[in-house]
């Protein structure tokens, strides 16, 4: 049980992570690409 609690937090957390990792990345390549601020 608390194995299963904690795989999902770990998960959660890696997933948190991951998406605010390619939200930035993709802000990056849009500047670099069109040399203006991404869309909200």
């Amino acid at each position: 049980m608390v194995k299963r609690l904690v795989w999902s937090g770990l998960l959660a957390a890696t997933s948190a992570l991951a998406s605010i990792a390619a939200a930035r990345l993709a802000g990056v390549i849009w500047r670099r690409v069109f040399d203006e601020e991404p869309p909200e």
